[in-house]
């Protein structure tokens, strides 16, 4: 059943598109934090940060179902679910704020470096070595992580991910003199909060603050990305940035927010997005659609009642503990369940990822060098299905150890 898809796959769909695994998965459906594939086999989904609320929840699938039912158009009409939605979501940010909704967090990204460039008058951009923030022109000129065959633009500059005792506003005053060296008015600073693709580093909390300063103090604005570390996923805050106490200029929100259901957006102080919309029309078709917005109302009051960031913070704390104790693991490291595992090489690395999903257990791989273990699973993650990866995690590892 699988090669001829595969074939299929091949024929009909664009080059571009890349598989999990050297085993692919072909999936049926999905319950919490387990995933089925055609054959009937269950597999612990350790990897989609995509459901915060797990696979399929009934009452998010309840809330889109009716929403579909009633309407669905664009926000050039009242509809409440918008409005009910951004007051909900903005009661969780702890500075005054408006919100922006767009269809994917590349979409979210975009906009803020179009407000940036219109606020600041500036065009530089400064980025981490190894960054993804999405998939338009201008956001994969600031995704290295996309590799050697997408060019960084011009005014893009690169600094070194923050490892453990580096001075990471070092680097960004670095990047920004030189940005001013070449004429390049600075404009905006972007930063996943737990530097997902950089290989995951979170502590110690607070670092991003002299980063935050120094791009102000060149009149640059801050977006803090937080697509992939957003909606709680760090256990202590509901967002990335809170744990490095700083106020943002922008914040970028994607993936979970409507677990599963294509919807993002981008929140922004008063002031930055006054300067913006007073001038320039922003029209999406798509973005902050009724049965969007009540896919994302249905996942926060998901993670707000069943309690979900508090999950997040006491498995994940437990998880981590687990998987220090094993061999061939250098570093563990990470916040709530967002947990970055180093090992010796990429060659090690893809091995366990692969053996891992033999053994019924998917989680992937990050950083430049493709050598740090990157396991985000649903929110729901319970302490038995945390036992249940790091078991799996174990025999892997012994395999791909064993085999060099």
């Amino acid at each position: 059943m699988t090669q001829p898809l595969l074939e299929r796959r091949h024929q009909l769909l664009s080059p571009s598109y890349r598989l999990f695994y050297d085993e692919p998965l072909h999936l049926a459906y999905g319950r919490g934090a387990w995933l089925t594939d055609v054959h009937g086999r269950r597999f612990l989904d350790a990897y989609n940060n995509v459901v915060p609320a797990g696979h399929c929840h009934p009452r998010i699938v309840a809330a889109i179902v009716a929403q579909t039912g009633r309407l669905n158009t664009h926000t050039r009409y009242l509809h409440d679910t918008i409005v009910d939605y951004a007051d909900a979501l903005l009661a969780t940010f702890p500075f005054p704020a408006q919100a922006t909704f767009t269809c994917s967090g590349s979409e979210a990204n975009d906009l803020a470096i179009r407000i940036a460039r219109h606020v600041t008058g500036g065009d530089g951009l400064i980025i981490t070595e190894n960054a993804y923030h999405g998939v338009t022109s201008t956001t994969a000129e600031i995704s290295p992580s996309l590799g050697k065959s997408v060019n960084l633009g011009t005014h893009v500059r690169t600094v070194p991910a923050p490892v453990a005792g580096t001075d990471f506003a070092a680097g960004v005053r670095s990047a920004i003199a030189d940005l001013q060296r070449h004429g390049i008015r600075p404009a905006l600073l972007v930063v996943d909060t737990i530097f997902s693709s950089d290989g995951i580093f979170s502590d110690p909390a607070g670092f991003l603050a002299p980063a935050v300063e120094a791009i102000h103090d060149a009149g640059g604005l801050f977006l803090a990305d937080e697509v992939q570390p957003g909606f709680g996923r760090t256990g202590s805050h509901m967002w990335g940035f809170e744990r490095h106490s700083i106020t943002p200029d922008m914040v970028s929100m994607g993936k979970p927010m409507g677990n599963g259901y294509p919807v993002a957006g981008l929140v922004c102080q008063p002031d930055v997005i006054q300067n913006f919309g007073s001038s320039i029309r922003y029209f999406n078709t798509f973005g902050g659609n009724p049965v969007a917005m009540a896919a994302a109302m249905a996942t926060l009051g998901v993670i707000q009642d069943e309690n979900l960031m508090e999950n997040a913070s006491t498995v994940g704390a437990y998880l981590r503990t687990q998987l220090a104790r094993h061999p061939g693991i250098h570093d563990v490291r990470g916040a709530g369940l967002f947990i970055g595992a180093e090992l010796a090489n990429e060659a090690i690395a893809s091995r366990v990822v692969n053996e891992m999903r033999a053994r019924g257990v998917l989680i992937s791989s990050s950083g430049p060098a493709g050598n740090v273990l990157k396991i985000r699973p649903p929110l729901i993650f319970s302490r038995e299905q945390a036992d249940i990866l790091n078991d799996t995690a174990a025999a892997a590892l012994e395999v791909a150890l064993a085999d060099g």
